[in-house]
């Protein structure tokens, strides 16, 4: 086995480790976290435009009484 040889072995070595890596361990839990935090402030920020005009038609509607 030739130098060249060994060279594409360990970089075909460390290529697999670094897609076990990606896909396991805390980067996918990061990644899993970051993805709900960003779903529950979407989710707050709707909630929040939804009360908020629902506040302003109840005081349009007592300005007209």
């Amino acid at each position: 086995m030739g130098i060249k040889d060994q060279f594409q072995d360990k970089a075909q070595e460390l290529a697999e480790r670094g897609k076990q890596a990606m896909g396991q361990g805390k980067g996918r839990d990061a990644k899993d976290e970051a993805s709900q935090r960003a779903s529950q402030a979407r989710d707050g920020a709707q909630e929040a435009k939804e009360r908020a005009e629902r506040e302003l038609r109840e005081r349009s509607g007592r300005d007209d009484a």
